[in-house]
């Protein structure tokens, strides 16, 4: 007889709990890794990079700013890349680091000076009337993160008990990234 190991089902989250939607800044996914020892990396959405191997000038940015981003402490700290030159641009003569970690990174007084974090549009009881609600205030005021830029990409949903990350577009919602691109 042959052993088959035992498989359990999942512990299941329940929907009715804290979540938080912020503004999907539409720019390039940016990370910098702390390590215990002081190691200091950063990466794009996918791979590690350098200043020589750059993803728009993130790399050279965050080297350039080391002393104030080792404030951020060990671990991997993840955020967005944003703003002139890339994707929609918002507008901006600048490029900005924004951190997606709202809970920790929301004092001013905490973060680094060279980091802004994205902005939290709801927080409560997760709610897909809320969630509604939300997105079409972006959608009609325009850009939180960049105040006056009316053309927002849209919100990244957190639900905190099931770990999990949700993104609605205002435009193409429906459709694959993959799709929307080629268009």
């Amino acid at each position: 007889m042959t052993t088959i190991e035992f498989t359990a089902f999942p512990k299941i989250a329940r929907l009715s709990r804290e979540c938080v939607v912020t503004e999907k800044i539409d720019g390039t996914n940016a990370s910098i890794f702390i390590g215990e020892n002081g190691e200091f990396l950063t990466g794009s959405r996918t791979r590690w990079i350098t200043p020589d191997t750059d993803n728009h000038g993130f790399s050279r940015w965050a080297h350039e700013n080391k002393t104030e981003l080792l404030k951020l402490g060990p671990g991997h700290h993840f955020g967005e890349w944003w703003g002139q030159g890339i994707q929609r641009g918002y507008g901006l003569t600048e490029k900005r680091f924004s951190l997606f970690n709202t809970a920790r990174w929301s004092d001013e007084a905490e973060r680094p000076e060279c980091c802004s974090v994205v902005p939290v549009l709801y927080l409560g009881e997760f709610d897909t009337q809320e969630i509604a609600i939300t997105l079409s205030a972006l959608k009609t005021f325009g850009s939180v993160a960049a105040p006056g830029f009316m053309k927002p990409e849209g919100i990244i949903v957190w639900h905190d008990k099931a770990r999990v990350l949700f993104k609605k577009t205002i435009e193409k919602d429906d459709e694959p990234k993959s799709m929307s691109v080629a268009a």
